[in-house]
């Protein structure tokens, strides 16, 4: 994969462990399918400063995995919202 740190990417570190993650997975596989579609290039180009990522393939690759790898998480803290005692000391 073509990565360039960059000096505002996100976490550098985040694209690698997702893609790892992915791969463990079984997600990575052969590549044999292909996608197209119309975006803007501004949207292209932020998404590649913010992860360092220069290919149109591998920046598409990492969007893929990171919504494939979503386990819910804003989902399920939306579902728990109003389910914490108002009472309970949190320490703080």
């Amino acid at each position: 994969m073509s990565k360039k740190p960059s000096a505002s990417a996100a976490d550098p570190s985040r694209v690698d462990a997702v893609l790892r993650a992915a791969e463990r997975s079984g997600l990575l596989g052969e590549k044999r399918g292909r996608i197209g579609g119309r975006v803007s290039p501004a949207l292209v180009a932020h998404a590649k400063q913010r992860t360092g990522i220069e290919a149109d393939t591998d920046l598409i690759e990492f969007a893929l995995a990171n919504i494939a790898l979503d386990e819910g998480f804003a989902e399920v803290f939306r579902k728990a919202r109003g389910q914490v005692d108002p009472d309970l000391d949190l320490g703080f």
